[in-house]
């Protein structure tokens, strides 16, 4: 599809999905446009949440889900960065410029697909909401830009603080090779010596923003980008919180992932058609390892690293609620892609004696709680697999979700939050940013779905690194470097445990076609 017929298909499905919405939402008073507040976690799996399965408590965000929507099916970009970019941006990350990762700050990019900023022809959806009259706000992990001409407050948020860079030690900034700085506003900032926790600061940053954002400008709509490093890595949790935990994982991940899969099943996230994906070879069974006490103590730290994140939500949402805010504010929680089964224990930021948890630790958890997280499905971060580029999505939006508590199948990516927020706001998606020509939006408002909708059958793509996917209604199309393909049937098949590629070779070949065809116009570099 060329970029006018592209952006023709954009403005359709925008004014479609504002109608079916509410189909007055264009004449609402700018005081009565919806705030918003995107909430997104860093490398935590599909199920974690109490609401999706998972052990840690979570009864904030488990509240967001009572009184509002979760998704079932609703895509990330399958890493860190290429999500934050897509989720800005609402395009692809190859046209965001960030078809693979961040460059570092000191390093000359070529300009393009896979420069490791954000690209000058996007916009930002705190560039378009700013227009349209918004105060824009962000605390958190910005990841998307190391130069400080790529920072947030170049792309449209009025405030920012938080990490510019990828992961750091919760409780101090470490020296690393790579760039580990953190900002308020457009300077250099460094955490105490004591007494700080980057979840807690996050969150308290956040209310501040809101708390001085009531004070000054209490009738003016607002957007706030809340993006949290945890659980990303190292393990790093309050003691308090760890202790909540003990001896809730002694059992080894092969008892608890088939304890989540029960109570995913019960919870209705999943059904007869998901069966429990087998551990790979690479996981070795629970009872054949000896050092049982270091395993479980991993996932119990994990566990408090997002029950810490799930109590900051609460006081986010204690703090909308407190200003008569709640109700017309839409809440979005999700995370950046899969569990993220990387091995980092070779690392020298590990202090020789140091507990998993605590300041000086430097660990993760690992592939085998990285296939708990995921339960049921395969894979983890940077695959295109399901267990990849999934994502648990929460909508909370009273004023407008009149069915809480329930679930929707409609599918959704990463390049709908843009549509979606550009949607809610009345606002214009811009055509040119400073002189140069916007790439059309990619992704359709989820705002049908807030109403019971379905978003009907969808053709969506990822590469990264070389790992690649295209979904075309319940058709998906699994490739890679390599070469091979494999085929899976997701109505039949949501786990992709049978590659059909064998059985349809006609449909392997269409869509093989149509995928080099968006790679060519995105930029990927095929392989």
């Amino acid at each position: 599809m060329n970029r006018e017929k592209q952006l023709i298909a954009s403005m359709m499905i925008y004014f479609t999905g504002l109608a079916l919405a509410n189909p007055v939402f264009g004449q609402q008073a700018p005081a009565d446009r919806p705030n918003i507040v995107i909430i997104l976690a860093d490398d935590m799996g599909y199920s974690d949440l109490g609401c999706y399965g998972g052990e840690a408590a979570t009864p904030n965000l488990d509240q967001l889900a009572a009184e509002g929507l979760r998704f079932r099916t609703f895509y990330n970009a399958a890493r860190c960065c290429p999500t934050r970019a897509s989720l800005l941006t609402g395009v692809y990350p190859h046209e965001a410029g960030m078809g693979g990762m961040v460059s570092d700050v000191h390093s000359e990019p070529k300009p393009g697909p896979y420069q490791g900023y954000l690209d000058q022809d996007c916009v930002t959806i705190a560039e378009v909401l700013k227009q349209a009259g918004y105060s824009t706000y962000m605390s958190g992990k910005w990841h998307v830009g190391e130069r400080p001409e790529h920072w947030p407050r170049q792309r449209g948020f009025d405030r920012y603080f938080g990490l510019i860079s990828g992961a750091s030690s919760y409780f101090e900034l470490v020296e690393e090779p790579r760039v580990r700085q953190m900002v308020h506003d457009d300077e250099p900032w460094f955490p105490p010596a004591e007494g700080f926790y980057m979840t807690d600061a996050f969150t308290d940053t956040a209310i501040a923003f809101l708390e001085k954002h009531e004070g000054e400008d209490p009738d003016q709509p607002f957007f706030m980008y809340l993006a949290y490093t945890a659980p990303h890595w190292p393990l790093h949790a309050h003691e308090e919180d760890i202790a909540r935990y003990k001896g809730r994982f002694d059992a080894g991940w092969d008892t608890i992932r088939e304890q989540r899969y029960e109570r995913m099943k019960q919870l209705g996230i999943i059904d007869q058609h998901y069966p429990l994906s087998p551990r790979t070879s690479g996981i070795p069974a629970w009872d054949s390892i000896a050092d049982h006490g270091d395993w479980a103590d991993r996932m119990e730290v994990y566990a408090a690293m997002v029950d810490r994140m799930d109590q900051g939500i609460g006081k986010v949402v204690e703090t909308l609620e407190r200003q008569g805010k709640l109700d017309n504010t839409l809440i979005l929680f999700l995370s950046d892609n899969g569990g993220c089964a990387e091995n980092i224990d070779g690392r020298k930021l590990n202090q020789e004696g140091s507990k998993v948890g605590e300041r000086g630790s430097y660990v993760a958890y690992d592939e085998p709680w990285a296939n708990v997280s995921n339960t049921p499905y395969r894979k983890y971060k940077s695959w295109t697999h399901e267990g990849g580029i999934l994502t648990p999505l929460i909508a909370h939006w009273p004023a407008v979700i009149k069915h809480p508590g329930t679930l929707t199948d409609a599918v959704g990516h990463i390049v709908d939050i843009m549509a979606t927020c550009t949607a809610i706001a009345g606002a214009d998606y811009p055509m040119q940013r400073e002189g140069r020509d916007v790439v059309p939006s990619r992704g359709i408002s989820l705002m049908p779905a807030f109403s019971g909708a379905d978003t009907g059958k969808r053709t969506l793509y990822w590469e990264h690194l070389g790992k690649w996917a295209i979904r075309q209604g319940d058709w998906k199309l699994v490739g890679g470097s390599s070469g091979g393909y494999e085929l899976f049937d997701l109505a039949a098949d949501p786990v992709e445990m049978h590659d059909l590629s064998g059985n349809y070779p006609h449909v392997v070949e269409s869509m093989q076609r149509d995928y080099t065809i968006w790679a060519k116009e995105v930029g990927v570099r095929l392989h």
